[in-house]
């Protein structure tokens, strides 16, 4: 079928010969250049070993898309590392990366005319960055994750980087000694691939294999798997498939699509990342779709993969098992996920029926064997979060939690009292002045949460902020609290002593005053701690939404106007 090239309005005709000659320079040649232009966008970096790799596997898409009739030209984006950044203030770059990433997708898919696009993904922000892109720029569009990293081992047992930021916290109480952590933080992370739980980048690729925008059971394969190569190579291939069949994202991305993330990060206990990034892509797509479509789909979804934080195995035992292709066999025949179309050319079913599961592996189980009854995370609404917030459900079965707050005004300071041994069994640590526009940035609490749990307080204390969660923190937590308090919000106006409770049964979050008085009575005009100043953090800061919008960027007219 021949199809017209967007690209032919900057090169085709007498008038293009000057961005021909300057193509030419690239090596490029007029066959070349008649060719499908296909942008493959690189988020490489050396910055981390979620990315270090796709530099290589780049090369072996674009001879999939050499392969399949059109010209690859690469060009290359930035990531923040997220496990690099935790607990500093770079962190408050992580966030505002994903926008970043999106609007130079599409500014050079834009700039350049071109036709279709491959796109590399490998740490958190990328992946959703990537189907962001996709959905406004509506071309045709396969997005190739980089895949996890093996474990470490030490002492007899599989690491991921969870296990390390948890080491703190014991070494601070004192349960192991300084060469003990050393051990773990050497032995943790061995070469290139994402963090190897089911965190927030082996979430978000999960999410995108099950949108349709990614190849199923491509993901899952080990970034040092050899494997790896074969699969980027069928990905250049599969481009110019959806390019010759007028396929662009928006093809995929359904309100259906949606639903069926929802349920497999749900059904994975994946990360509660995942509920901001899923707004976020179904507003670029323009599909209706709220923090209450997500509760529903999770309500409904039992927990059936058995992954860290909350489980035993990370995510090379996953692709052992059968991968999110087994989950997804699992959930489509329990009607929890609905067939639909992907960037493969078959469907969900007939994708989820090619992949192969061991007959004696115990990271999957069935529905009924199913290890809790519904998804990994909840939304809740109470006086405490009108706009809603988003609890943690992963690695503990409480559903119910009341105690005395503990407010700190930003994460080092509730990060001291939890290394200096103040905070107490039933305490509700309540950190604030963490969100998108009081970041700003919306920091994950990492390093808070596994010194909990490192201290031996994980199953103890509650946890609630207007910030994020890393996908590797574990325990009874509650983050996107909406409105955020620099934003006006209750959590700006809780003292020390209110008791706070948490339902989840209920789906509530409630304050009940304390010795500070009642919280009508309270100031209103809650300011964030100061923050060193950073122009894009200020720009991004006065256009964000609320997180319970997915924290994305949109025009100041369009935010003064709500």
């Amino acid at each position: 079928m021949t199809r017209e090239r967007r690209s032919a309005r900057m090169l085709d005709g007498p008038d293009r010969a000057p961005a021909r000659a300057m193509l030419k320079a690239t090596g490029l040649g007029d066959d070349d250049l008649a060719k499908p232009i296909v942008a493959v966008v690189n988020t490489w970096t050396e910055g981390g070993p979620c990315n270090l790799h796709l530099r290589g596997l780049a090369e072996h898409v674009k001879a999939g898309v050499r392969a399949g009739g059109g010209t690859p030209i690469e060009w290359n984006t930035i990531a923040v590392s997220d496990g690099i950044s935790m607990g500093t203030d770079g962190m408050r770059a992580s966030l505002v990366s994903r926008e970043v990433i999106t609007d130079s997708i599409e500014l050079v898919c834009i700039g350049h005319s071109v036709d279709a696009l491959v796109v590399l993904v490998g740490c958190d922000k990328t992946i959703p960055a990537a189907a962001m892109a996709a959905a406004r720029l509506d071309l045709p569009t396969v997005i190739l994750y980089g895949g996890p990293i093996a474990p470490g081992h030490a002492g007899g047992k599989d690491l991921t980087i969870q296990d390390v930021f948890e080491a703190v916290g014991a070494h601070a109480a004192g349960a192991i000694t300084s060469a003990q952590l050393r051990v773990v933080e050497d032995a943790a992370c061995p070469g290139a691939g994402a963090c190897g739980g089911q965190y927030t980048a082996n979430t978000m690729a999960t999410a995108v294999a099950a949108l349709g925008l990614a190849p199923i059971a491509v993901g899952d394969i080990p970034a040092t798997a050899p494997e790896k190569a074969g699969a980027a190579r069928a990905a250049g291939e599969m481009v110019m498939t959806q390019w010759r069949a007028g396929a662009g994202a928006r093809t995929f991305l359904t309100r259906a699509a949606l639903d069926n993330a929802a349920a497999a990060v749900a059904g994975t206990a994946g990360s509660t990342n995942g509920v901001l990034h899923l707004l976020a892509i179904a507003r670029e797509a323009a599909v209706p779709y709220t923090i209450d479509d997500i509760d529903r789909v999770a309500a409904r979804t039992p927990v059936i993969a058995d992954l860290k934080p909350g489980g035993r195995f990370n995510a090379v035992d996953m692709y052992r098992a059968g991968g999110v292709a087994a989950v997804f066999r699992r959930l489509l025949d329990a009607g929890l996920m609905t067939d639909a179309p992907t960037v493969s050319g078959r469907s969900l079913a007939e994708e989820a029926a090619r992949v192969a599961e061991p007959d004696s592996q115990k990271v999957i189980v069935g529905l009924d064997h199913a290890l809790k009854p519904r998804g990994g995370f909840a939304i809740l609404r109470g006086s405490l979060a009108p706009e809603g917030c988003v609890v943690k459900l992963a690695g503990h079965g409480k559903l119910l939690h009341r105690g005395p707050a503990r407010v700190f005004d930003g994460e080092e300071a509730s990060f001291a009292a939890v290394q200096a041994g103040t905070i107490a069994k039933g305490d509700v640590v309540v950190i604030r002045g963490e969100g998108p526009v009081g970041g700003p940035g919306m920091r994950e609490m990492l390093g808070v949460t596994a010194a909990l749990v490192g201290r031996g307080l994980g199953d103890d204390v509650a946890l609630i902020t207007d910030g994020r969660f890393s996908g590797a923190t574990h325990g009874f937590m509650v983050g996107h609290v909406a409105p955020e308090a620099a934003t006006g919000g209750p959590i700006g106006r809780i003292a020390d002593g209110d008791v706070i409770t948490i339902d989840v049964e209920a789906g509530t979050i409630e304050v009940e005053a304390g010795p500070a008085g009642p919280m009508s009575g309270r100031r209103t005009d809650y300011t964030p701690p100061a923050r060193p100043p950073a122009r894009v953090l200020e720009r991004y800061a006065r256009n964000v939404a609320s997180a319970s919008e997915g924290a994305v960027t949109i025009p100041l007219a369009a935010k003064e106007s709500k």
